[in-house]
C-alpha cells in the first residue's frame, strides 16, 4: 500500500473555482497561504497568469508565451492572503461574470538567499514536506550550480526568465538531462545541453552557459517538484491507441493532471476535480494556450480513480499507440495515510 505522510494533501496544493466581478475581491476557504498561484479563465480566451511570492504582486508570467514578467497594475493578484488571494478588476483574473480557475501551492514564504551552489539565489522559498520550491537568480552566462533547498533531488524543474522574453525550460527526469520541454510550446522532446547533461541532486540544479536558463545578466525563476509518496508524481507511461486505455498508477486520488506528449508535438492538458468533479474527465484546458475550457468528449476522456488515472479514448495527445507521455500528478487524497485511514475512489 501507498502510505504518506501528508494526510491532507489540500494543506499544501488546491484548487478554487470563482466568478468575476469587474472590481476586486478575495478568494478564500485554501488551508494555506499559498506561494505560487496560477489562474485561468474558464469562460473565454484570456492569457493564463502566474505569480508568486519571490517575483511578488506587482508583475506576472504567462505559460502560453515567453513574455517576460509583466507588471500588473493592479489588475491581478494583488495580494496572498492567510486562506487564498486577492485580485484586481484585470480581465485576465477577475471580468466581470466570467468563471476562473486557480491552482495553489505552498512553499514556505518569502525565504531567503541559498547559498549551495556557485550562484546564490536571491529568494530561495522551500517546503521539504510537500517537494516543491520557488527560487529566484541571476544568471552567469557560465556552467553553474543553484541550490533548490529540498533535501532531496527534483524530478521536475521548470525554468523561466523574468526581466526579458525567453521559453519555459524544463528539466524532466522521464525525459533525461540532455533533452528539454517548453511549456509555453507544442514541440515534441528537444535536445540541447541546457542542463550540463547533469541531473539535479539532493541540493543543487544544474545549468549551462546562456542555455536559456542561465544567460549573463538575465533574472530567472526556477519551480522544483519533488515525489512526495501520496501527495506528487512526476512520471511516464505509453498510449495504447484504445478506448479501453492505459492505467497510470500515482498512489493516490488525483487533484491536477498535466499531460504532454514527448514522441511527437502535443499540448500541455489539464484536467482538475474542481472543474471537472465526476468521471469521465474531460474539461480540458492548455497551459500553452489561452484559449477557453472545452469538453472534448470523447478526446480527451480519462478517470481520476483513488490509485491513479485511465484513458479512456484514443486521442493522440493523450493515448496514441506506442506514443510517449509523461504527467505531473497532485493529491486529492492519498491511498492510505499514516492514519492508515483509505482514500475514498470516486
Amino acid at each position: 500500500m501507498a502510505y504518506s505522510t501528508i494526510i491532507k494533501p489540500s494543506d499544501y496544493f488546491d484548487t478554487k473555482l470563482y466568478t468575476g466581478n469587474n472590481t476586486s475581491q478575495s478568494i478564500t476557504g485554501l488551508n494555506f497561504k499559498p506561494d505560487w498561484c496560477w489562474i485561468k479563465s474558464r469562460s473565454n480566451t484570456e492569457k493564463h497568469v502566474l505569480q508568486d511570492v519571490l517575483i511578488g504582486t506587482g508583475y506576472e508570467l504567462t505559460s502560453q508565451d515567453n513574455s517576460a514578467k509583466n507588471p500588473t497594475s493592479g489588475a491581478s493578484i494583488t495580494s496572498f492572503n492567510s486562506d487564498g488571494i486577492s485580485v484586481g478588476s484585470g480581465n485576465a483574473v477577475n471580468d466581470n461574470s466570467i468563471n476562473y480557475v486557480n491552482w495553489n501551492w505552498k512553499a514556505n514564504g518569502s525565504g531567503s538567499s541559498n547559498t549551495d551552489g556557485s550562484i546564490n539565489t536571491t529568494y530561495t522559498s522551500a517546503s521539504t514536506t510537500s517537494g516543491f520550491s520557488i527560487s529566484t537568480y541571476t544568471g552567469t552566462g557560465a556552467n553553474a550550480t543553484i541550490g533548490h533547498g529540498l533535501g532531496v533531488a527534483p524530478q521536475v524543474v521548470i525554468y523561466k526568465r523574468t526581466n526579458t522574453t525567453g521559453n519555459w525550460f524544463m528539466y524532466n527526469k522521464n525525459i533525461g538531462n540532455t533533452k528539454y520541454l517548453n511549456l509555453d510550446a507544442t514541440s515534441a522532446v528537444q535536445t540541447y545541453n541546457v542542463f550540463q547533461n547533469t541531473d539535479p541532486s539532493s541540493t543543487l540544479l544544474y545549468v549551462s552557459g546562456d542555455s536559456g536558463a542561465n544567460a549573463s545578466g538575465g533574472t530567472y525563476v526556477a519551480y522544483c517538484f519533488a515525489e512526495k509518496q501520496g501527495f506528487s508524481k512526476f512520471g511516464s507511461y505509453t498510449g495504447n491507441g484504445n478506448a479501453n486505455g492505459t492505467f497510470v498508477y500515482t498512489g493516490f486520488k488525483p487533484a491536477l493532471v498535466i499531460f504532454k506528449k514527448t514522441s511527437g508535438t502535443g499540448g500541455w492538458n489539464m484536467f482538475d476535480t474542481k472543474r471537472d468533479p465526476f468521471n469521465v474527465q474531460d474539461q480540458i484546458l492548455r497551459a500553452n494556450a489561452n484559449n477557453a475550457e472545452a469538453s472534448d468528449s470523447g478526446y480527451s476522456d480519462n478517470d481520476f480513480l483513488s490509485n491513479g488515472f485511465k484513458l479512456r479514448q484514443t486521442w493522440g495527445e493523450m493515448n496514441g499507440s506506442g506514443a510517449t507521455y509523461i504527467y505531473m500528478a497532485f493529491a486529492e487524497a492519498p491511498l492510505v495515510g499514516t492514519n492508515n485511514v483509505p482514500a475514498n475512489a470516486r
